[in-house]
């Protein structure tokens, strides 16, 4: 793993695979605001995924809104800022995600209770919930279409030590957290519950049996990252937000070096421009930025697949829960495509990962979403019909596998987001790696680096955000090992 962690990040690459999201790309995906990159501006944003969407409505919500249409004045806009996106608008890891609104806190609740203590796990659990609770009312106070499916989710445990080691979590979150926290809230299910109401079976994989040990239901949701992310850059563009596409930022320096609290110069194919403030929203590609970062968030390829329904799946595959298949060495996530939308009752199945050679160790330390890992794509296909068993019934005519594409996240040493300023380096701000967690992360962790850079971060930031995802020295030192579960 070291000399995986030690390969150069790079920029995010030409020519990506098109995500199912991205089919088409929306309007604004190429949207320059301005034919010239501006010289200078308050904010820098790099990045325009959601947390790059997330950190510029933060930052814009002190803002004026905008005139009545007619009344004659001009938006008055006081913040300048500048979001600089590498390829097209949302293109990265959330405009190529599976869409899931899932925390399942539990699965590492007691992990951070021993390395963190248990007011921190509690802490980070219930930020999660808070996480999706935030991002479902945000898309629906705005109007968003964004396929938004508030619902249960199902974890089919196929691996006695995990479904053991689940009972005792639960039984840990609900002694630790207050009667009745939503964050504690698990339902368990026998395996004939999992066969009659989730209608999966034993797995058998590579001639070996993998039995259903139980289910674990909870809430969560879905919804199109890419809508959501675009829907957001929207109503950030309404309030004077300058998006640059196809503008990689190429390198970072202090304007003047010798005056530490100088401003930035970031640079760029297309010119230079000036902020007292960049802010990174660049998850597994940020090292490319600040070397000091290198093996320290290290970027790790993901893939996806959309599978047409089977010709037995019940609801025609719009199933009424997400998934999860969990097994002794990995797991896959599923997301039913809801009545009403585009391919509705299509499944989008990812992960993989733990099944390849070393545990999908040449996946790490990669920036290449460009092509796919055939290995990966074989085992992703053949997902559906051997968990699904006969509940699957019959390929689609037109064939099982819509689309596939791949993405890249960003994993740090402790498995947590890194949030806040670079030590050393006042104006530097970072809210990145995810662990392929961003969805129930990104939102609330893009609302606590904006609280910080706008000196907002006194006790009441403190009562909700971990002090285990800020940056220090500490967490900058650590050696990266590998993913954990």
């Amino acid at each position: 793993m070291d000399e995986r962690a030690r390969i150069p990040v790079s920029l995010p690459r030409d020519n990506p695979t098109q995500s199912y999201w991205q089919d088409p790309p929306d309007a604004i995906a190429d949207l320059r605001t301005t034919d010239v990159l501006p010289e200078s501006a308050d904010v820098v944003i790099i990045g325009s995924g959601i947390t790059g969407a997330a950190v510029a409505w933060h930052l814009l919500q002190n803002e004026p809104d905008d005139a009545a249409p007619g009344a004659g004045v001009e938006r008055r806009t006081t913040k300048r800022i500048v979001m600089l996106e590498a390829r097209q608008a949302c293109s990265g890891a959330t405009g190529r995600n599976g869409g899931h609104t899932k925390a399942a806190s539990y699965r590492s609740f007691s992990e951070h209770s021993t390395s963190l203590g248990t007011p921190a796990a509690v802490k980070i659990a219930q930020l999660e919930l808070a996480n999706i609770q935030a991002v479902h009312a945000f898309a629906q106070a705005h109007n968003i279409d964004c396929d938004l499916n508030p619902c249960d989710t199902i974890d089919i445990i196929y691996d006695k030590n995990h479904w053991d080691r689940a009972q005792k979590a639960v039984a840990e979150m609900r002694e630790a957290m207050p009667e009745g926290d939503p964050a504690a809230q698990y339902t368990f299910h026998t395996p004939a519950e999992v066969r009659e109401r989730f209608h999966c079976h034993d797995n058998h994989y590579e001639g070996n049996l993998e039995r259903v040990y139980g289910g674990i239901s909870y809430f969560a949701g879905s919804l199109s990252g890419y809508k959501l992310g675009i829907g957001v850059l929207k109503l950030c563009l309404a309030k004077g937000l300058n998006l640059q596409t196809s503008t990689p930022a190429v390198a970072l320096r202090r304007t003047q070096p010798a005056e530490p609290n100088s401003p930035w110069t970031v640079e760029t194919p297309r010119g230079t421009i000036t902020a007292k403030q960049v802010a990174l929203a660049t998850n597994g590609y940020t090292a490319h930025l600040v070397p000091r970062l290198q093996g320290v968030i290290v970027p790790f390829r993901g893939q996806i697949t959309a599978q047409r329904p089977g010709s037995a799946m019940p609801h025609s595959g719009c199933l009424r829960t997400t998934y999860s298949f969990i097994y002794e060495k990995g797991y896959e996530y599923m997301v039913p495509r809801p009545a009403g939308s585009r391919f509705a009752g299509d499944i989008i199945m990812g992960g993989g990962l733990l099944r390849l050679p070393d545990d999908g160790l040449l996946e790490y330390g990669t920036t290449d979403d460009t092509s796919l890992n055939e290995t990966v794509s074989a085992y992703l296909r053949e997902t559906t019909p051997r968990y699904f068993g006969p509940d699957w019934g019959e390929d689609d005519p037109a064939r099982r596998v819509r689309k596939e594409w791949t993405g890249i996240m960003g994993q740090s040493a402790d498995d947590r987001p890194l949030v806040g300023e670079m030590p050393g380096e006042e104006g530097l701000w970072l809210s990145c790696s995810f662990q392929g967690h961003g969805m129930v992360l990104c939102w609330m962790c893009a609302k606590a680096l904006v609280d910080m850079m706008e000196g907002r971060d006194g006790d009441e930031l403190e009562g909700w955000i971990p002090d285990a995802f800020m940056i220090t020295e500490e967490r900058l030192s650590r050696r990266f090992l590998g993913r954990s579960l």
